[in-house]
């Protein structure tokens, strides 16, 4: 039986981040998805990276990603570019709220202004200004190529000797003093520590290891689209609530890709785009940016947002010793998981942490708190 120091299994963002920064602490890894790699929600989002959140601990997380990503690019290239964030404001009671939200973001040395239209045009010259009385504006947030970010992951585990198992789902597990894992695949493999990346199937992993209580953790489905190649149109995500959508122009394509937060989510596991979802994303977006009428669409799809009753991520030690956590990112994840795979990375090695995780706890009460913004 082969033996590991850690065994991740999960093959989104979340897994190949903590395989890599375990094996960067020399640890000998073996990481094991189910499908291919970034089959899950990595694969399935629209590749945009914020730091405007609402509370210190995940901006500073969030800071921490956006560092990841620009060394990633500059060491390995992952089309990483910081073009920013618009969070546009169509009430002054909403300018207002995010006017006390760019306080916390400054005190944590975060770079956000928040701009009125005339600055709004500046920035996004085709944009329709109807009832829109600013935004906040980040322009160090970005956007970067999820699946170069897996791949790039993936060539450093294996050089740095680690290895990685795909179309391999574990099957069972027994906890003795150490695990045994046992695969569809006919191997066995031993290790003293487990990572639970599984994403929206982390239940089913949490279960094989005997663990008693139920992850907090609900699968809830979302849609995207993306279009036909274009001449540069602008450079920010577009974050609008009135109507609700975010899109973006990606840097290196061209092409604009988007979604919107369905009024009522379907729950569960669910892969089938709908025929609603595009004509109705692009009346929204054309209330915004009547020029897009001129593009295709060329294909759209749905994935999953893996949520948390509080919207943020989780990550941390189980009831079960050496059996660890990361997911819950809540529509998060990619431009979180740089930093998450990091800390736990930290954690599990016993080392201390980049930042402090007590909001991302897996022991935090989630009574009495609303999702993260």
């Amino acid at each position: 039986m082969k033996t590991y120091d850690s065994i991740v299994i999960g093959g989104g963002i979340f897994g190949c981040a903590t395989a890599y920064e375990l094996t960067k602490l020399g640890q000998k890894v073996l990481l094991i998805e189910k499908e291919y790699l970034g089959s899950g929600s990595t694969g399935r989002c629209i590749s945009g990276i914020r730091q405007q959140f609402s509370t210190p601990e995940t901006i500073k997380l969030s800071m921490l990603s956006v560092h990841i990503f620009k060394e990633l690019h500059e060491k390995f290239g992952i089309e990483w570019h910081q073009g920013g964030y618009l969070f546009l404001a169509s009430s002054q009671s909403q300018k207002e709220k995010y006017l006390e939200l760019i306080k916390i973001q400054h005190q944590m040395g975060l770079q956000v202004n928040f701009i009125d239209p005339k600055e709004i045009l500046e920035l996004v010259s085709c944009f329709q200004l109807k009832n829109i009385v600013g935004a906040s504006y980040c322009p160090t947030d970005g956007q970067a190529n999820p699946f170069l970010v897996i791949q790039r992951y993936v060539e450093q585990i294996k050089k740095l000797k680690s290895e990685i198992s795909t179309f391999t789902k574990v099957i069972k597990i027994q906890k003795n003093h150490t695990f045994s894992v046992f695969t569809d695949t006919n191997d066995a493999y031993e290790t003293p520590v487990i990572v639970n990346a599984g994403g929206a199937w982390a239940q089913e992993i949490n279960k094989l290891v005997g663990a008693i209580s139920e992850l907090p953790l609900q699968p809830e489905r979302h849609e995207a689209l993306v279009t036909e190649p274009t001449k540069p149109l602008f450079d920010p995500m577009i974050v609008s609530y009135d109507p609700s959508c975010y899109f973006q122009q990606l840097h290196s394509t061209g092409q604009i890709i988007g979604c919107y937060t369905p009024d009522s989510s379907d729950k569960g596991i669910n892969r089938d785009s709908s025929f609603e979802f595009a004509p109705e994303f692009s009346s929204r977006a054309l209330k915004i940016i009547p020029k897009l009428a001129e593009l295709k669409v060329i294909r759209s799809w749905a994935g999953w947002y893996t949520m948390t009753p509080d919207g943020n991520p989780i990550i941390g030690e189980t009831q079960v010793p050496g059996f660890f956590l990361i997911g819950g990112g809540s529509g998060h994840g990619f431009m979180l998981g740089p930093a998450l795979g990091k800390v736990l990375a930290e954690l599990i090695c016993k080392k201390p942490t980049s930042i402090s995780i007590d909001e991302f706890s897996i022991n935090r009460s989630f009574e009495g708190k609303e999702a993260l913004k």
